[in-house]
């Protein structure tokens, strides 16, 4: 495979619109060169015995079990509400919502 050139990096930053100083195209030119380089390793990768997948291990619902639990008295957390509405918090209007 060919090494990518610095022209190549400009025109990459160039439709990035990202303007790159002479370090900058130093610094950057090898580094896009290896992640090219490492992209076609993965390209070159013989998978077609490899299902595919959505994860690498095999998981299970890692969720704990929903249980009713004691809890704090609603009368009394919305008795601390600055403004209640039909046994629930009202929130100020939003969205340009009229008040």
């Amino acid at each position: 495979m060919a090494s990518i050139s610095r022209d190549d990096v400009l025109h990459v930053a160039k439709l990035a619109r990202l303007e790159l100083s002479e370090a900058e195209l130093e610094l950057f030119t090898p580094q896009l060169a290896a992640v090219i380089e490492h992209a076609a390793d993965v390209e070159a990768l013989d998978l077609a015995d490899v299902p595919p997948t959505a994860h690498p291990y095999p998981l299970r619902n890692v969720f704990r079990d929903d249980e009713i639990r004691p809890s704090v008295d609603r009368d009394e957390v919305l008795s601390q509400a600055p403004a209640v509405e039909d046994g629930r918090f009202k929130v100020p209007a939003i969205l340009g919502e009229e008040p």
